[in-house]
């Protein structure tokens, strides 16, 4: 039982850990850690170099007191005094036994330093090629999310957009331009062509005889004789014989 609720808090756990992971703010933080540590892998280089110099500083000095000791050592030979040489001479072996061991120091200093220079080397190289790759993939995830977001428009267009009334709009304007088209048709069918005939005939004929009126009062034309001028003449009688004088 209890082998089973740690499995199970632990699969609990890995889900929520991978549902509130993002791989780009991860990939990005690994960079930022990366570059971190730069400063504190030269602060360890610098530390190991500065024990270098200090072993250096140090052999220069036995080394500058073993030629003095020996100096005095031999003149106090050349001067007959045995006894100071002899304790210029103990002196000169503490002081050799004192280079000796600061010389193996030393050598051990110096290829800690060239390995922690190799280690660096390695780190830096190994640090370029992993933010490279973090770099590649944060292009990739960014290109991805823009993908998606691409992709989830698209989709709605062809869901819930154009496409899904653009045939019935195309149905609506046809219906409609079916019924004004069938409208026309009943109204000019409705018109009464004669009397419109008609009535532009006797337009003509007001138009034209408001021409002639124009002429006679310009006296383009005469006049026409009045109805009882013309009728007037020779009266002529049935069966009545007209006298000559």
């Amino acid at each position: 039982m209890w082998q089973r609720f740690k499995r199970a808090m632990r699969s609990f756990a890995g889900f929520f850990v991978s549902s509130i992971e993002d791989p780009e703010l991860i990939l990005e933080q690994n960079v930022r850690d990366l570059n971190d540590q730069v400063p504190k892998m030269n602060e360890s280089i610098a530390m190991v170099r500065a024990n270098v110099t200090l072993l250096e500083k140090e052999n220069a000095k036995y080394q500058d007191d073993v030629r003095s000791l020996t100096a005095k050592v031999k003149a106090a030979i050349q001067a007959g005094r045995d006894d100071l040489a002899a304790q210029y001479a103990s002196k000169l072996q503490i002081e050799k036994d004192a280079l000796a061991r600061n010389e193996q120091q030393l050598a051990t200093a110096r290829q800690a330093y060239e390995k922690a220079l190799s280690v660096k080397k390695a780190f830096m190289r190994e640090k370029e090629r992993k933010t490279q790759e973090a770099m590649n993939a944060i292009r990739e995830a960014r290109r991805a999310k823009w993908q998606a977001k691409v992709a989830d428009t698209m989709e709605s267009f062809t869901v819930a957009g154009i496409d899904s009334t653009h045939d019935e709009m195309l149905r609506k304007v046809q219906e409609k331009s079916a019924i004004n088209e069938a409208r026309m048709q009943m109204a000019l069918e409705s018109v009464d062509h004669t009397a419109a005939s008609i009535e532009e005939e006797a337009e003509k004929i007001q138009a034209n005889e408001l021409v002639k009126q124009f002429k006679m009062e310009m006296g383009l034309v005469s006049s026409p004789a009045p109805v009882s001028e013309v009728g007037s003449g020779p009266e002529k009688t049935i069966g009545k014989k007209v006298g000559v004088e």
